[in-house]
Order: C-alpha cells, then structure tokens, then sequence
C-alpha cells in the first residue's frame, strides 16, 4: 500500500468536508504520471490547512474525457455542489491548463 498526499487549497476546504461526509466519493485528477499508478488498496491523504482526512481506494478508473467518465459515475458523486456537466466543466476548466491536460491525459477516477 502507497500513500498519495492531495492538498487542498483553503479556498476549496468545502472539498474536504464533502469527503469526510461520504458525499463526494469519486476523487479525480488529471491521468498524469504523478497519478497513474496509484491503486486500489493506496491510501490517500486529503489535506487543507491542519485538517487531514484518510480514505482508501476503492477502484481506479481511467477516462478519455468528462463525457466518457460521467457515463459511468454520477456528478453527485464527483462534484455534490455541482448539478450539470457544464457546471463540472467549468470547475475543472478553472485550474490553470486543465483543459489541454484532460485532453492530452484524460482523467483517472479514484473511488474513496
């Protein structure tokens, strides 16, 4: 078992609690090296400011594009503060190249 180390910005700390709530279930990132070989049974380590929570992972999944991986998981689980795909999109879209990256990479969904 490898342990990942995800930081969340303290803006977004609203992330962190949707994970200790069990309502955001589905982590995702982008299919980079730096993700691609963490596995079911890895323990992830979510981060913002002195909060911490530990989840293990459940399943590992790899997706072409936004449309590919909302086929088989719902927004809720992913984004529970978001309801259409454009509104995930946009989210996604915000962080400085994440466009090009998911089209370059695509993305890997990590169960928690």
């Amino acid at each position: 078992m490898k342990k990942y180390v995800f930081r969340i910005r303290q803006k977004d700390k609203y992330i962190l609690e949707q994970i200790k709530k069990g309502q955001k279930t589905v982590e995702t990132r982008v299919s980079s090296v730096r993700y691609r070989n963490i596995l079911k049974g890895d323990l992830l380590i979510f981060i913002c400011g002195s909060d911490r929570v530990e989840k293990t992972v459940k399943k590992v999944s790899s997706f072409k594009s936004v449309s590919q991986m909302l086929e088989r998981y719902k927004i809720k689980q992913i984004m529970p503060s978001v309801k259409t795909k454009q509104e995930m999109e946009k989210v996604y879209y915000s962080f400085s190249g994440y466009q090009e990256k998911i089209k370059k990479h695509g993305l890997i969904a990590l169960e928690i």
